[in-house]
């Protein structure tokens, strides 16, 4: 079988895979490089997302590239705008001539005698397995499953004569005009579903087990606005963009050092959006103190406006059954639906569901520490992408790329070929991900652990891998260089 190599082979074309291949092509414009992408469009999340009224949880400003300005009107951005400025990006530094569509990529096989990877994908257009070799392994391709996302046991649903949907896979020919509609959830997809449902059905209903924390912000940024009529797209991009790093980093930290203060000012911006005596205690006080999971945010307060003119509701309870026209809950009470949307959450899926083997041997991600959050310990010349969970996902993303161009030329600069991640000193091991969502909770058996520290430590902090990614060392204690094993290199075995 014909294998054709590129010195990087990316997997996955969206925010993350998109942005990598534009920083190869800025850093190492030498180097040769392909994107493998499972679905038939880029845009990744932006694309695959079509529900009413997506949008991003963090501003542009943020989720934007670094190297590319966003010049949006709004700082928070609808899935739309998002996925053009990602398709714009790709065409502007011509990295979509180089992506393979429909290619799923199902396993890769690493071999120390020749320094490569054997990429195995399916092309779901033709049927057929392609293959590709590689000398760097930059997976892209997200945390979650595509192809399902997570629907707990829903007693009684089959008696159930209406439509029930997940957000992930929203039906093009739902039409809820005028139809009373149930949101099962209380999370950021929830929180964005409910006002804009409710700007053509006849009720919406938000069912949540627990509540969320809901905080309302401007969709535009006022330090932009007064910017942009004064300096140059990139002057005024760089400004808002570090004052949102501060602002968020400083949000975080005040979350976890004084968790009690947050709440408090968390829950009166809820009381002065609502209505009085709306029971903001029993809808909008989570058990969890803020930042144990990610904060909802409601552009313009268009969730707590739906609620205040009655065109939603919010219950939180327990389904005991579906009935035929709704759902009866633990209470008593049952809310009538013609549809129902399970907001329910996500599955995690760990490297896009790839199988891995270092020369021969099964790679099982659970038993290995990642290394400054992106690669795996024991698994050679390769780094995957996972974005910050307390800020935006890109700030990350941009920093994995970079850093990966600078292993690149430290590998050419000292003629080394292979650079393999060890695993920290000491046994101590913690979560690689540190929230308490239920979608991370279920997955955590799954994932990758860190260490304690640095460098095996994610630190959840951009400003402090901001210094240990741009500036710190490449050669550390947290990875060992070598050669190819053999003088020749030849293509890896299948």
């Amino acid at each position: 079988m014909a294998c054709e190599h590129v010195d990087v082979l990316i997997v996955g074309a969206g925010l993350s895979g998109v942005g990598a291949a534009c920083h190869l092509r800025r850093r190492c414009p030498e180097k040769t490089y392909a994107l493998l992408e499972a679905r038939d469009a880029l845009g990744g999340t932006w694309d695959l997302f079509r529900y009413p009224g997506v949008r991003s949880d963090s501003d542009m400003f943020t989720l934007g590239y670094s190297f590319r300005p966003w010049t949006g009107p709004t700082s928070i951005a609808d899935g739309g705008a998002i996925r053009a400025y990602i398709r714009d990006t790709a065409r502007e530094y011509g990295v979509d001539r180089h992506i393979r569509y429909r290619h799923r990529v199902v396993r890769a096989d690493w071999d120390s005698a020749t320094a490569r990877w054997t990429v195995h994908a399916h092309r779901d257009d033709t049927g057929e397995t392609v293959r590709l070799t590689c000398g760097f392994l930059h997976v892209c391709a997200g945390y979650y499953r595509y192809d399902a996302g997570h629907t707990p046991d829903l007693p009684g649903l089959d008696r159930f004569t209406g439509r029930v949907v997940h957000p992930q896979h929203w039906p093009a020919d739902l039409d809820h005009a005028g139809r009373r509609v149930v949101v099962i959830g209380s999370g950021a997809t929830a929180v964005t579903l409910v006002p804009a449902l409710a700007a053509r059905a006849a009720h919406v209903t938000m069912l949540q087990r627990s509540p969320s924390y809901v905080l309302a912000l401007r969709s535009r940024d006022a330090l932009a606005d007064t910017l942009r009529r004064r300096l140059p797209a990139r002057a005024y991009h760089a400004v808002v963009r570090g004052k949102n790093v501060l602002v968020t980093t400083a949000t975080y930290q005040l979350s976890r050092r004084a968790p009690g203060l947050v709440r408090r000012l968390l829950r009166r911006g809820v009381a002065r959006r609502l209505p009085a005596g709306f029971d903001v205690d029993r809808h909008f006080s989570p058990r969890y103190d803020p930042w144990d999971q990610r904060l909802c945010i409601a552009p313009d307060g268009d969730f707590f406006a739906a609620l205040a003119d009655g065109r939603a509701s919010v219950v939180t309870d327990t389904i005991d059954t579906f009935t035929a026209h709704g759902i009866r809950l633990a209470s008593g009470e049952e809310l009538p639906a013609d549809v129902v949307v399970t907001a329910t959450g996500l599955n995690l899926r760990v490297l896009g569901g790839m199988a891995l083997r270092v020369d021969g041997v099964e790679v099982d991600p659970a038993r290995t520490v990642a290394y400054k959050g992106m690669m795996l310990s024991g698994v050679p010349n390769l780094a995957l992408t996972i974005g910050y969970t307390n800020a935006s996902w890109t700030l990350k993303a941009d920093l994995v790329a970079a850093y990966v161009c600078r292993l690149l030329r430290h590998l050419d600069r000292t003629g080394q070929q292979i650079v393999t991640p060890r695993p920290p000193p000491d046994d101590e091991r913690v979560p690689l991900i540190d929230l308490r969502s239920g979608y991370v909770l279920r997955s955590l058996d799954a994932l990758p652990r860190q260490g304690r520290k640095a460098p095996w430590r994610l630190h959840q902090n951009y400003l402090r891998d901001l210094l240990l990614m741009r500036h710190g060392r490449i050669d550390d204690e947290g990875v060992r260089f070598s050669r190819a094993r053999s003088p020749e290199r030849s293509p890896t075995r299948a």
